[in-house]
Formats: C-alpha cells, sequence, structure tokens
C-alpha cells in the first residue's frame, strides 16, 4: 500500500508582508518554522518506524526549510524538484499582491481556462502550471517507496491531487482542492483494488502546539 502525506508550506514572509509569492522566493516567517517543526513530528507519528521514507520538495526556500525539519526525523535527504513550485506569476512576483489584483483577467465560466491569458507578463498558464506538477506526480509514483511526503505550495496542492485521482489535465481547470497553510493531505493507494483515495485533505490539527 502506497501513501503519499502532500505538505503546504506553513506562513512565508510574502504572507504577511503582502506581496504576490509565486516563485518570489520567500522563507518561512518565525511562526512557519515552528509550524514546520510541529509538521515533521506529525508526520513521523503517521509513519511506522523503520519504514523507508522518500521526501520531495519544491526548490524554493519556504518549502525547502519546511522539508528540512522532516528530513532531520527521518534521516533523509530531501529530492529537490523545482516542479512543485507554485504558479509562476511573472512580473507580479514580489510585488505588492493590489497590483496583480487589478490587473489580472479571471477565467470563464465556460470555455477555454487552461491557456487562458490572466493578463500578467510572463506569468504561467493553468496549463504550464499543470502539465510540470503532473510531470513530477509521474516520475514520483513511478518509484516502488510505500510513503512517500511532497511538500509544496497550496496553489499546487490541487494539480497534485487532480494527478494523483488521474483527473485528465483538460478537465483539472475547474479542480479547486484548499488546503490552509501548514497543511497535510493524505493520499493512499491500497494494493487490492489500487483505488486512489483521498483520505484527509488540508489537515492543520498538528498546528495547534506550533500556536501555543
Amino acid at each position: 500500500m502506497r501513501t503519499l502525506y502532500v505538505v503546504t508550506h506553513p506562513e512565508a514572509t510574502h504572507h504577511v508582508e503582502a506581496v504576490v509569492g509565486g516563485w518570489h522566493d520567500s522563507r518561512l516567517t518565525p511562526a512557519g518554522v515552528r509550524a514546520a517543526a510541529s509538521i515533521a513530528h506529525a508526520l513521523r507519528a503517521q509513519i511506522p518506524d523503520g519504514a523507508e521514507v522518500e521526501l520531495f520538495s519544491s526548490d524554493l526556500q519556504r518549502t525547502r526549510r519546511t522539508a528540512e525539519e522532516a528530513a532531520e526525523l527521518f534521516g533523509v535527504k530531501p529530492i529537490l524538484d523545482r516542479r512543485l513550485r507554485e504558479k509562476s506569476y511573472g512580473q507580479a512576483e514580489g510585488r505588492p499582491q493590489e497590483w496583480l489584483d487589478r490587473r489580472f483577467v479571471p477565467p470563464p465560466a465556460v470555455g477555454e481556462r487552461m491557456n487562458h491569458d490572466e493578463g500578467v507578463e510572463g506569468s504561467e498558464t493553468k496549463a504550464e502550471w499543470a502539465q510540470r506538477i503532473y510531470a513530477a506526480m509521474d516520475e514520483i509514483l513511478q518509484r516502488p517507496c510505500e510513503h512517500q511526503v511532497i511538500v509544496t505550495h497550496g496553489g499546487s496542492l490541487t494539480f497534485v491531487v487532480a494527478s494523483w485521482i488521474r483527473m485528465p489535465i483538460r478537465s483539472a481547470g475547474y479542480a479547486s482542492f484548499r488546503a490552509p497553510s501548514g497543511s497535510i493531505t493524505t493520499l493512499r493507494e491500497d494494493d487490492f483494488f489500487h483505488n486512489r483515495q483521498v483520505i484527509s485533505l488540508g489537515d492543520t490539527r498538528h498546528l495547534d502546539s506550533a500556536q501555543r
């Protein structure tokens, strides 16, 4: 049986500064670092002692720092993959969120959504974003390890889950799996039916201790 634990990084500086994240290489705040430690301990409590664990992470500072906490507990080295990054917002990255909000063109309710131009120079389309996440997931799932941790971003979680349930990319333009920062989403595939389950989405119970 395979289980994936998908972590969305906790509070980072772009959250408190109200600037656009994306590929802007923000760092965890002190609260985010405490939350990362809580995430690592929650994972350690869920994964059996002695089990083989693989750890994958987006290569940005905020996800890498989150992954390092788990890596220390499990005695593994994170495998960094830039394909697990958040959506690129092009020239909006690092700018005030309100700068992006004034220029953003939302996708239509019907029609072309995956290749929709959001009006910001240099930003990824949903299609480009989804394709790299799906490609990263394909490689991760080709590996035989039964316990895999993936540290990514809140937006990218949607395409991690969509890939897991084998949703066609052309349909993923309507998908949205929302999860708070610092959450753990648990995905499991059984050995008999090979059904892919979403056991929990965006669990944050472990963060209670980080806020004390």
